[in-house]
C-alpha cells in the first residue's frame, strides 16, 4: 500500500509573508457561510467570545474582510487551514 500525500504549493507573496516578523490572518465575506457558523468558528477555533465574534462578523459583512488573529506566518497558517476546512474564506497577510 502507498501513501498519498497532496502538494501544496506558494506564491511569492506567501513565501515573503513567512518572513515578516508578524503576519495576519484575513476573514473575507463570502455568500456561502452564515451568520451562525462564522460566529461558532470565531468562538470555537480562536476563543473569541460571543460578542466579539458577532461584531467581527458583522465588520466581514460590511467592510468585505477583517484581520481576526496576528502572529507568526507558521501559526497563521496552521488556523487558516483550520477555518478553510470549516469553509470560510481565509487567507494570510
Amino acid at each position: 500500500m502507498g501513501t498519498q500525500t497532496a502538494e501544496e504549493t506558494f506564491t511569492l507573496e506567501e513565501i515573503l509573508a513567512s518572513v515578516k516578523d508578524s503576519n495576519r490572518l484575513i476573514l473575507w465575506n463570502d455568500e456561502t457561510n452564515t451568520f451562525e457558523h462564522v460566529i461558532h468558528c470565531l468562538m470555537y477555533h480562536l476563543q473569541y467570545t460571543e460578542k466579539q465574534a458577532e461584531k467581527i462578523a458583522w465588520k466581514v459583512h460590511t467592510e468585505g474582510k477583517c484581520a481576526v488573529l496576528e502572529g507568526t506566518f507558521t501559526e497563521m497558517e496552521i488556523y487558516r487551514k483550520i477555518l478553510k476546512a470549516e469553509g470560510l474564506t481565509v487567507s494570510v497577510e
